[in-house]
């Protein structure tokens, strides 16, 4: 009966250290393997590229639109684009003009 109020006695001195080591262990994996741990951080370099990409291309794309809104300025608007703003919204095209869009 000695040996087992040892091993009890023994066991209950060391729950709280093990529980506190199990408890490191976790945050310590989860750090390394987690959805924002070591590992993932090359998957983020990699939707970082792409999303890079994307927002070139959508620069790009505001230019041209901030162009095409400067040429329509209504205090200095210039006659070939209002021109063909016209045509397009309201369909004013004679039936024998061609209309060669530009995009």
């Amino acid at each position: 009966m000695g040996r087992n109020k040892n091993i009890a006695v023994i066991v209950r001195r060391a729950g709280a250290p093990a529980l506190a080591l199990g408890v490191i262990a976790f945050f310590a994996a989860y750090a390394l393997i987690g959805a924002n741990g070591v590992f993932a951080y090359g998957d983020y370099k990699r939707q970082l590229a792409k999303r890079e990409k994307v927002l070139r291309l959508l620069e790009k794309r505001r230019g041209i639109l901030q162009n095409r809104v400067a040429l329509l300025d209504p205090r200095h608007a210039n006659p070939d684009m209002v021109d063909e703003q016209v045509r397009r919204q309201l369909n004013l095209a004679h039936p024998d003009e061609v209309i060669v869009p530009l995009r």
